[in-house]
């Protein structure tokens, strides 16, 4: 089977990529080993967060990395075995966390970041998906005076430069959006700006029956036999219904890129955030209306369809060890103080992985060294945000249109010397 691109891995910046190379007339098959949403895009805390200029950045301050050292905080969490081989990744994340450099990151990422909503909202009317999403926000809800007026002061300073909208909230008021939280607040922010949706799987499922009535085709395949099969001749995947052949390639694959990337000669320095989610039930009487994040404590609630999601922070450990839901076990602890939380509804806590790049932005654009070789992965904590604008942005570079914003900022070579 030929096709003129294929496009490995199924998550959101994969089905993304894959709709705006079909709108342009190319043909598409989306290459991925179990199917779509199966992973990262899966398990997320189910926010198109344009507030999120700011990527998340490496604690500089003593008492958070003190805290962390201890290894037993709720929102970060890590394999002391896997350290040593982070350690060249945590110290050039640290770096481009301080002050000046996370600032000038934030005005390099804020592009993509202001058309989240807009490329989001152009592939949910398209698919019918208006009844999975809400367009009223999420909260941050705070215990201190001392976190609550830096959060307010952070977020005044983000609205002057970025244009994100905000609400400050008194107690009064988070008691009145969600009378079933238990905890002592001293109140809370709203941003205003950013979408929740209501599954976050069941989204890309609608995006990707979009693409398939689009012409588009999904296979199942392993995309570490992928094949160079001649110089300008295009690309070879192994499927079970035999050889697939694409003129071009793009590798969409979140934090296995590197079964492609390392095969062709890129040592890219991509690490991985594991994170954890449970689903949970309310007792009798108590609903949650928002997303919430509980600041101090570091772990989020979210009333999806399937029940109160609680979502934990980062886990430094290798990609694909055993899971090591403390983290989990931790916030649930806190969360059921904070709200009545009521049963467990997944049989297991569900584990997946964030692919990072030390300078906080993902990886986008033409491989330096291959014809018809694209990459589009690295988003770190906010894949599920940036899918659509970087399925755009990547497929109009590869027909050689004008990209809607300047992409520079995350080509490949920054990381290839």
């Amino acid at each position: 089977m030929k096709t003129d691109v294929i496009v490995l891995g199924a998550g959101v910046v994969g089905i993304s990529t894959a709709i705006h190379l079909l709108r342009r007339g190319k043909s598409v098959v989306l290459v991925d080993r179990r199917g779509a949403a199966e992973e990262t895009s899966y398990g997320n805390a189910g926010l198109i967060q344009r507030e999120g200029v700011f990527p998340y950045g490496f604690p500089h301050d003593f008492g958070a990395l003190f805290r962390y050292a201890l290894n037993n905080t709720i929102d970060a969490h890590y394999h002391p075995s896997a350290i040593p081989g982070i350690i060249p990744f945590l110290a050039r994340y640290w770096w481009h966390s301080g002050f000046r450099q996370h600032q000038s990151i934030a005005h390099l990422y804020a592009p993509l970041i202001e058309n989240s909503i807009s490329e989001h909202a152009d592939l949910i009317a398209a698919s019918g998906a208006d009844d999975l999403i809400r367009k009223d926000g999420w909260m941050k809800v705070f215990r201190t005076e001392k976190e609550r007026d830096k959060a307010y002061a952070d977020a005044e300073k983000l609205s002057a430069n970025f244009g994100v909208n905000h609400q400050k909230l008194t107690t009064r008021e988070v008691a009145e959006a969600e009378p079933s939280i238990r905890a002592e607040l001293t109140g809370g922010l709203r941003w205003t700006d950013p979408w929740s949706i209501l599954d976050p799987q069941g989204l890309l499922k609608r995006y990707l029956a979009y693409f398939q009535s689009l012409g588009g085709e999904l296979k199942s395949g392993d995309a570490a036999t992928i094949e160079h099969v001649l110089e300008g001749e295009g690309w070879r995947i192994a499927t079970p219904e035999g050889p697939l052949e694409g003129k071009e390639v793009v590798v969409a694959l979140g934090p296995w890129a590197d079964t492609v990337t390392r095969k062709l000669g890129y040592r890219f320095p991509l690490a991985v955030k594991r994170g954890y989610h449970m689903h949970y039930g309310a007792e009798e009487g108590a609903t949650l209306n928002n997303w919430v994040l509980d600041a101090e404590r570091g772990y989020f609630l979210a009333p999806m369809q399937r029940g109160i999601r609680l979502t934990t922070g980062a886990e430094f450990a290798k990609r694909d060890t055993r899971k090591t839901p403390v983290q989990l076990r931790r916030a649930e602890k806190v969360a059921r103080e904070f709200f009545p939380l009521a049963e467990r509804r997944d049989e297991e806590p569900w584990m997946g992985a964030r692919p990072c790049t030390p300078d906080m932005m993902p990886i986008i654009g033409k491989a330096p060294r291959h014809a018809g070789l694209w990459f589009a992965f690295g988003h770190a904590h906010h894949g599920m945000t940036l899918g659509p604008i970087t399925g755009r942005v990547l497929a109009e570079k590869m027909l050689g249109e004008r990209t809607v914003i300047n992409i520079g900022p995350y080509r490949p070579e920054r990381f290839i010397a």
